[in-house]
């Protein structure tokens, strides 16, 4: 019997896309420098919103975006606290009426058990 071979492409190796008519944005290169002297230089759109900060590719701390080869001074935007689940909870209700409210539930929940009405 005679070797056949299959004729064509490698299935997801080679791309059927041409990049004929296809434009790309304009693009800047940023310099980041960390605490630890390294420096990163990253690629943006230029119509992008710059972030102050960028990982550093080296030692994992943050570097300050450099303009004019010098740190930009960082703003530092106000940090709110989150609030947990009770601290909501307060904000609506006094501890009295939620103390009157479980005391509540807590007695429905127990006629329907006495009821054999198990809650599921």
């Amino acid at each position: 019997m005679a070797q056949q071979t299959m004729r064509g492409i490698r299935l997801g190796t080679q791309s059927l896309e041409s990049e004929v008519g296809v434009s790309y944005s304009p693009r800047t290169k940023y310099q980041f420098l960390c605490p630890n002297g390294h420096s990163s230089e990253i690629v943006f759109a230029q119509e992008a919103e710059l972030p102050e900060t960028w990982q550093c590719r080296s030692c994992s701390e943050f570097g300050t975006l450099l303009k004019d080869g010098k740190p930009i001074t960082l703003s530092f935007k106000e940090l709110k606290t989150p609030k947990s689940h009770w601290d909501m909870l307060l904000e609506r209700r006094s501890k009295v009426e939620l103390e009157v409210i479980l005391k509540e539930r807590l007695a429905y929940i127990k006629a329907r058990r006495k009821a054999g009405k198990a809650d599921i």
